[in-house]
C-alpha cells in the first residue's frame, strides 16, 4: 500500500504521564508495522524502566550506550544505536541512569532541546518514535521538542480522560514556547475489551469530546500482546495472526494515511 509519504524522518513522541495504559507496546508494535512496511525505524527509549528495550530483545549487557549518553551528549546517535532482530527497526536503549537525568541535565544550556540536537544525524531513518517515560519532566518535553507530531495511547477504562487535558495543555505549551509545528498524530484507544460496556462507553466518550483526533483503529486486550514482551519481540512477530497483530497492522495503515493526508495539507 503506497501513502506517498514524502521523505522523512517523521519523529513522533508515544507519551501519556499515565503508566501502564498501552505505550511501550504500541512503540514496539508501531515500529514493527512500518518495518514490515518498508521503512527504516528508530525507537528511541526514554522510559528508565528501559522496558521497549527489553521488549525488543535488548539485555543489559547489549546497552553500552544508552539515551541517557544520547541526552548528555557523551555519545552521538550512531554509537548509541544497536541493531534489533526485528526487521528495519533500530533502538537507542535505556537503563536506569535515566532517573537522574530530569536533575543532571536541567542545568545544560538548551535543556529542552538536547534531543532535538542530537537527532540532528538522524537523516538515515524515515521515521523516529521516542517512547516517553509516565511524566510531564525533561524527559518528555525534550521529546516533545523534538518531535513532529504527538501520539497518545489512552486505556479504555473508567476516568481514562483525566489527566489527559494536562497533555494537551503541555503540547500547546511547546507549541507555543518551543516547536510551533508540533501536531497531535491521535489518540489511540488501547486495552478496549468488547465484552465490557466500559469500554465501549469510554471509546463513545473520547470520539465525543476529541473528534478526529481519535483513531478509528482501537487495540483491543490481547494475551498474545501481554505475552509478547517477556519473549522479547513485537507481538507482531510473536503471534502475527493474533488480534492484537491484526489491531497494530490497521494502526500503521492508519498513521500512514494520516501523515501523508498532512504532508498534502500543508503543501496546498
Amino acid at each position: 500500500m503506497d501513502f506517498n509519504v514524502p521523505e522523512s524522518p517523521h519523529i513522533v513522541a508515544i507519551t501519556n504521564q499515565k503508566g501502564g495504559v498501552g505505550k511501550t507496546t504500541t512503540a514496539i508494535n508501531l515500529a514493527a508495522a512500518l518495518g514490515q512496511r518498508g521503512q527504516k525505524v528508530l525507537l528511541i527509549d526514554l522510559d528508565p524502566q528501559g522496558n521497549a528495550s527489553t521488549g525488543l530483545g535488548i539485555d543489559k549487557q547489549q546497552r553500552e550506550y544508552t539515551s541517557y549518553d544520547l541526552l548528555a551528549g557523551s555519545a552521538d546517535l550512531s554509537r548509541s544505536t544497536v541493531p534489533t532482530s526485528v526487521p528495519g527497526v533500530s533502538l537507542v536503549p535505556a537503563t536506569e541512569d535515566l532517573t537522574s537525568a530530569d536533575m543532571e541535565l536541567s542545568s545544560s544550556d538548551g535543556r529542552l532541546s538536547l534531543l532535538r540536537n542530537a537527532l540532528r544525524d538522524s537523516a538515515d531513518f524515515d521515521t523516529v518514535l521516542l517512547d516517553c517515560p509516565p511524566a510531564l519532566g525533561l524527559l518528555t518535553l525534550n521529546a516533545m521538542v523534538a518531535a513532529d507530531g504527538v501520539l497518545v495511547p489512552l486505556q479504555a477504562e473508567f476516568l481514562a480522560l483525566e489527566g489527559l487535558s494536562q497533555l494537551l495543555q503541555t503540547v500547546r505549551q511547546v507549541r507555543q514556547t518551543a516547536n510551533p509545528s508540533l501536531r497531535i498524530e491521535g489518540i489511540l484507544l488501547t486495552m478496549s475489551d468488547s465484552r465490557l460496556n466500559l469500554s465501549e462507553q469510554v471509546e463513545a466518550d473520547a470520539r465525543a469530546t476529541l473528534g478526529e483526533l481519535v483513531f478509528d483503529t482501537v487495540i483491543p486486550r490481547n494475551i498474545r500482546v501481554s505475552e509478547s514482551p517477556s519473549h522479547g519481540l513485537p507481538v507482531l512477530i510473536y503471534d502475527p495472526n493474533s488480534r492484537g497483530s491484526t489491531a497494530y497492522r490497521a494502526l500503521c495503515d492508519e498513521y500512514l494515511a494520516r501523515r501523508a493526508q498532512a504532508e498534502r495539507m500543508a503543501d496546498a
